[in-house]
């Protein structure tokens, strides 16, 4: 039987993501998607689904979601926990990095995110109608389902009962600079400003969201007035914008398609996934690096993933979904595994 989810409270600022709305930005469309790809990734494979499977990405309260049909696997990746009701109405709390099962009349109320993003993953994936390739949500064009009390969502649900549940090591991204390669305007600034850009420390601002990061800190100086404008062109997230007040806007998966303000450089690929878990007051440091470094850095990325997928473990659950997995769970290595 196939699953179906209903939206019993949204949350705040949550949304149904997957790997985003590739093809499109010569039609100004944003590309959209996962902040942290690879967050959405880890909680995708802790329930058997593909990469690119459509979750809830959750920015500040999670949401609650009741099963009204099937029998649903979920599983949380980050920092968020959540409280499972049971139809007879008992409650017990539910730990991130494991899939758990739900049946009808069951509901998931997760809580706060105490670090930037945190990801729901369900079996088959949140399965609204995608647009223009996507299921992301892009608020700002209209585009996606948002998510609305009442709001029902199909899903895979699973064939038999009593089936193996999924369990990983929390995924840890990179540590230390933000690393980035300068320009593509970076001799709109002076020479002094790039120093600071690269020496100095900035903080992330209450006013980011999924467009923009914009951070404060020492004031990056234009070689002129002029030079605090240009002509529009193309952008991309993770784009680093300096206006004329001189203070940096990292451009993020919402971000529009062209501006007008000169980039004094951009963050590359792998560190893009790092912004998503920053939060309002948070320190941020960068580093210059060259195309090579950046293709070798990514590919270290893809790699240590690969290996935190393989080492995911199942086993059969017993009632006490918050029990640490690692300690009197009958567990299987097995890479990526499927229910047998």
């Amino acid at each position: 039987m196939n699953g179906l989810i209903e939206v019993v409270d949204a949350g705040v600022a949550n949304s149904i993501q997957d790997l985003g709305r590739v093809g499109y930005r010569h039609m100004g469309i944003a590309v959209s998607g996962c902040l942290d790809p690879l967050l959405a990734r880890c909680a995708n494979a802790l329930v058997g689904n593909p990469p690119d499977c459509a979750c809830i990405e959750a920015r500040a309260a999670g949401p609650a979601l009741a099963v009204r049909q099937g029998r649903v696997r979920v599983a949380l990746a980050g920092a968020m926990s959540a409280t499972l009701v049971r139809a007879d109405g008992s409650e017990c709390e539910v730990r991130p990095w494991r899939s758990f099962s739900l049946d009808p009349g069951e509901e998931l109320r997760c809580g706060f995110v105490s670090g930037g993003t945190a990801c729901v993953a369900v079996s088959g994936g949140f399965a609204i109608p995608p647009q223009l390739g996507s299921r992301s949500t892009y608020q700002r064009a209209g585009i996606g389902s948002p998510l609305a009390f009442g709001l029902q969502i199909p899903c895979a649900g699973l064939k038999l009962r009593g089936c193996h549940e999924f369990f990983a090591e929390p995924w840890t991204h990179d540590e230390g600079p933000i690393r980035v390669r300068l320009g593509p305007q970076d001799d709109h600034f002076k020479p002094e400003a790039l120093a600071a850009f690269l020496d100095g420390e900035y903080a992330v601002t209450a006013e980011s969201d999924r467009m923009g990061m914009r951070l404060a800190g020492a004031p990056l100086a234009h070689r002129a007035p002029a030079a605090a404008d240009i002509v529009s062109d193309g952008v991309t997230p993770g784009a680093i914008q300096v206006p004329g007040n001189g203070q940096p806007i990292v451009l993020l998966a919402d971000c529009q398609t062209v501006g007008g303000y000169p980039k004094i450089a951009t963050v590359i690929s792998a560190d893009l996934p790092r912004l998503a878990q920053m939060r309002p007051g948070q320190a941020i440091r960068f580093r210059a690096v060259d195309a090579g470094a950046a293709r070798q850095v990514l590919q270290a990325l893809e790699t240590r993933w690969k290996w935190w997928a393989y080492g995911i473990v199942y086993g059969v659950p017993g009632a006490a979904v918050n029990t640490d997995w690692r300690a009197g769970w009958p567990l299987y290595q097995d890479g990526w595994c499927q229910d047998e």
